[in-house]
């Protein structure tokens, strides 16, 4: 007997299915589940299966909170509209926007072969609050019209659509500029850029083809020239009044501070400044992750024992832990495995233990707060040791949701002293707070008999070596001898001696081998067996001997910094010839962090060029980027406070900053640039163009943030991969809306003079 398995307490056999590259995870899981179901109705009676792991569940209640959470980030936008426009009419124009674009996209997503996921359905929140701002914007603009006296709306609409058509192509085009370049981005990071940045690209370009087109129309057909004033009656109407009133007050306000600011332009270039260093300073100490570690319903134990146990003595110690976890509520099916570990291995002395727990809405605590609950009560079983961990986030790039990495013997050296570094490395990395364990299944003390064969006297018995070694295989190890047919399955027939002829070594006596001239002779004749230890296998890493380890960071500190202690560790603890090298998710995290740079790069690249390409200005696009540093500041402050990690899902959401930042500027840079050709000096064109898209600058704002308050505050399965995009959308748009207002006039007028004074010197005839 190789292993035993038990489910809930009862005999069993454990099957893992994997799909292949390229398949669909959902297809795959229920056309299993249809064939397995389909299979039961003729198990024998008493015999059922039991689903212990599948990536469906998780998947399946992600996608079911988010879609909950696209709900609500539709209504509170429609909310945040409705309070600014303050009229049913106007506000249906966005409302009727975000499924014209939403549906839109999933046509083309469904022509590009892309499937409706996480990451596209997070997409898809974030579009909500994007895809309403070209409206809004379309339907504040046709307002200011009426307000101004138009009393025709289809007139208002033609007006309104000829000053603000540039406006609503330069946010598209930089949008897009933002997102289709990291889309071609490679590795694993590339392919969450990949689906998020063109899901957002697709919806963004049908929110501006539904903005010059069916919005005006609808604002033709749908708004009225404003009524003549009359005393408020209702409730709503005195708070609109109250609400205008208010408004109109902090614009006036606003506008003052933006003439102290032209004046004093120290002021808002110093805050600028200062929150550039501290960007700078908060992107180096923040710490890092490539994904989110999610809760996915299920804990895994690996069992391991001295590596004399027997597979009686593991199987002793694992019924210790089943009885333990039954005695949590959270856990609802146990799966216990003797003679095998999900870190270790095969091996008599392994064993593991998987825990599937209750759906997410039937308990409170997550994943981390049994585990340490396990911890607390595995402390009295001193027989073996047990670590608890959860599955990784992404199925495929190791078994814990932590840390892997191989160390590695350079100089060629002996087992035991690579065994005594090892040992001496992982005591070490116990000892840093970052880490929670760190471990490894390679032991060179399994004991062993070393075979000696006298070749002497098997070649004067007429053998050959061959025929020593086979026997010895076929007695012990076993041999694939042949087929046969039963009940419609085929089976292999294996030769080797029953159990209680091969238990010790004195079981060597009642082996024989046949010689040529067909006398049987005993195999301790040519064969002597000896006592001796050493590792049970040796595995190589970039060609040198290597030694695997698992382990996991603490519950308050992210992979990046267990990452960054390893290398700590690694510089004091590791002599000359020593090394390591990082494997599974933590070399992915590794090699996209390595790519941010180029990431960014390339969108501030393409933004600036456009935007120098849109103002024939290489110095005007500097107005608008020099104002981005200031929401991504905030971002990174909003994941300080809420303890979010700079991970793929937090890098994403600042590249989409840049975006959304760049387009609250342009905004004001393109109506101050048409007051300014209008023949107002520099100074009163940025207050005129910051004063009238004040208003639209804030409903878009406010909209966006609003919607994405439920990714911020989410809960249960993929709660903190929406915690992820919510907090750096949220504090990026707060921070950079709060002060890209006040500081983009005043850059507007500060480029825009040195362009003017610029083009007039170049202009001077050569004498």
């Amino acid at each position: 007997m190789f292993n035993t398995t038990r489910t809930n307490g009862h005999a069993s056999v454990s099957i893992d299915i994997a799909q292949v590259a390229g398949s669909n995870a959902h297809q795959v899981i229920q056309q299993t589940i249809k064939a397995l179901d389909l299979a039961a109705q003729n198990f024998p009676k008493g015999i059922k299966y039991v689903v212990l792991q599948n990536v469906d569940y998780f998947l399946l209640a992600s996608i079911d909170k988010v879609l909950h959470t696209l709900l609500e980030a539709f209504v509170l936008v429609f909310v945040v509209v409705f309070l600014f426009l303050q009229d049913f009419r106007s506000t249906l124009i966005p409302a009727i926007s975000v499924p014209v674009a939403i549906i839109g996209t999933f046509f083309f997503l469904n022509m590009l072969g892309f499937t409706i996921n996480l990451l596209t359905l997070f997409a898809t929140i974030l579009a909500i609050g994007i895809v309403v701002d070209d409206a809004i914007v379309v339907v504040e603009a046709v307002h200011a019209k009426l307000d101004a006296g138009y009393q025709s709306a289809k007139q208002a609409s033609i007006d309104a659509l000829e000053q603000i058509s540039s406006a609503i192509i330069s946010i598209t085009l930089v949008m897009s500029a933002v997102f289709i370049p990291v889309s071609f981005i490679g590795g694993s990071s590339g392919i969450f850029f990949k689906q998020f940045g063109l899901t957002l690209s697709i919806a963004i370009a049908l929110s501006a083809v539904n903005a010059l087109t069916l919005s005006p129309a609808l604002c033709a057909l749908l708004l009225k020239a404003d009524q003549p004033h009359q005393a408020p009656t209702s409730f709503f109407q005195r708070f609109y009044l109250a609400f205008n009133a208010a408004f109109e007050r902090m614009t006036a306000r606003y506008t003052g501070i933006i003439h102290f600011f032209n004046r004093k332009k120290w002021i808002p270039l110093g805050v600028l400044a200062a929150l550039t260093c501290l960007l700078i300073y908060l992107s180096a100490v923040t710490p890092t992750g490539f994904v989110p570690n999610e809760d996915l319903g299920v804990v895994s134990c690996n069992i391991s024992l001295p590596p004399d146990a027997s597979l009686d003595r593991t199987d002793a110690v694992t019924k210790k832990v089943e009885q333990m976890a039954r005695t949590i509520p959270e856990i609802n099916n146990i799966l216990a495995v003797s003679g095998k570990g999900p870190l270790s291995g095969p091996g008599s002395n392994y064993g593991m233990v998987v825990m599937r727990l209750v759906p997410w809405d039937q308990r409170k605590r997550d994943v981390q707060a049994i585990i340490d609950e396990l911890n607390q009560k595995a402390a009295g079983i001193t027989e073996a040791d047990l670590k608890f961990f959860a599955p990784p986030t992404i199925q495929g790039f190791g078994a814990t949701n932590g840390f892997s990495f191989q160390l590695q013997d350079k100089s060629a050296g002996d087992i035991a002293s690579f065994y005594k570094v090892s040992k001496d490395f992982l005591s070490l990395l116990s000892e840093q707070p970052e880490i929670q364990f760190a471990s490894t299944s390679f032991n060179p003390n399994f004991p062993l008999y070393l075979m000696s064969v006298n070749i002497a006297k098997v070649k004067a018995a007429g053998l050959n070596l061959t025929d020593i070694t086979r026997t010895m295989q076929g007695y012990f190890g076993g041999i694939y001898a042949s087929n046969f047919t039963q009940f419609g399955q085929l089976y292999r027939v294996m030769v080797q001696a029953a159990p209680q002829y091969r238990m010790t070594a004195q079981s060597l006596n009642g082996i024989f081998v046949r010689t040529p001239d067909g006398l049987m002779a005993p195999i301790t004749e040519f064969v002597t067996l000896t006592q001796d230890y050493g590792p049970q296998t040796i595995t190589r890493f970039n060609l040198f001997n290597s030694i695997s380890v698992n382990g996991a960071p603490n519950a308050s500190f992210s992979t990046g910094q267990a990452i960054a202690a390893i290398q700590r560790a690694a510089v004091s603890a590791l002599p000359k010839g020593y090394g390591f090298e990082f494997s599974g998710l933590v070399r992915e995290e590794i090699s996209a962090g390595s790519q941010n740079v180029l990431i960014f790069s390339l969108c501030l690249i393409f933004v600036y060029l456009l935007l120098a390409a849109q103002y024939e200005s290489y110095l005007l696009p500097l107005a608008i980027l020099l104002t981005i540093p200031t929401g991504i500041a905030g971002a990174f402050i909003f994941s300080l406070i809420f303890q979010v990690s700079n991970n793929i899902y937090f890098q994403i959401t600042l590249v989409m900053l840049i975006g959304l930042l760049a387009k609250n500027a342009i905004l004001i840079v393109e109506f101050a640039l048409q007051r300014r050709k209008e023949g107002l000096s520099i100074s009163q064109a940025a207050l005129e163009g910051a004063r009238q898209r004040l208003r639209p600058i804030l409903m878009t704002s406010f909209a966006f943030i609003f919607g994405l308050l439920p990714l911020m505050f989410a809960t249960g399965a993929g709660a903190n991969g929406n915690k992820a995009i919510g907090t750096g959308a949220v504090g990026g748009m707060l921070l950079g809306t709060g002060l890209g207002v006040f500081i983009t006039p005043v850059l507007f007028v500060l480029f825009q003079t040195l362009q003017e004074k610029f083009r007039r010197q170049k202009a001077l005839p050569v004498s």
